[in-house]
């Protein structure tokens, strides 16, 4: 699968392309590979109005870029084109007040905190 990524911020997103599946409640995921346990692993997330991911730990890095909408963490709010790095060590919680499309690609699986 591949992504050109000006296209991606210069027409809508296009989620129907993609097959969801329920991750958290308000959160659906489409995993675009890994999944095995301590591997690498990518997938696009897509948050409801008002959804949120609970706090969670990064055992390794996690890039987020942000597809549409918008979200935010602890730290602050983020719009579309945004990348975020969270480090190794790092925590946050994450919620959509709009809803919003995320890429996140993990180094290693998160450790949710609830």
């Amino acid at each position: 699968m591949s992504f050109s990524i000006p296209a991606l911020f210069t027409q809508p997103f296009d989620a129907s392309r993609f097959t969801w599946q329920p991750f958290r409640p308000g959160v659906e995921m489409c995993t675009l590979y890994g999944g095995a346990p301590d591997a690498p692993a990518a997938a696009l997330l897509r948050y409801a109005p008002h959804a949120s991911v609970p706090p969670h730990v990064h055992r390794g890095y996690e890039h987020i870029l942000i597809l549409s909408g918008s979200q935010r963490d602890d730290n602050g709010s983020y719009e579309t084109g945004t990348l975020l790095i969270s480090e190794p060590g790092t925590q946050h919680r994450v919620s959509s007040d709009q809803g919003c499309v995320v890429l996140a690609i993990w180094e290693r699986p998160v450790e949710m905190q609830e």
